[in-house]
């Protein structure tokens, strides 16, 4: 999975999103629109992460999704 996917396809990504991250809103998740810079920002003020270890979260999510499709 790409990133490029997971942003043309966002609509679809976002309850997934949601799914692996409960703590974001669908504020959020909106407000994230696809962009993957801006997911790691939210990831960081809701959950505390420093910026490498949500990068790694959204990492490990990507591959997650490889892994199920």
């Amino acid at each position: 999975m790409n990133w490029d996917r997971i942003q043309l396809d966002w609509m679809i990504f976002k309850d997934k999103v949601r799914d692996n991250w409960i703590k974001l809103t669908d504020e959020d998740v909106t407000r994230i629109g696809g962009r993957r810079d801006e997911l790691i920002g939210r990831l960081q003020a809701r959950y505390g992460f420093a910026k490498a270890e949500a990068a790694r979260e959204v990492e490990a999510w990507m591959r997650s999704l490889k892994r199920a499709a």
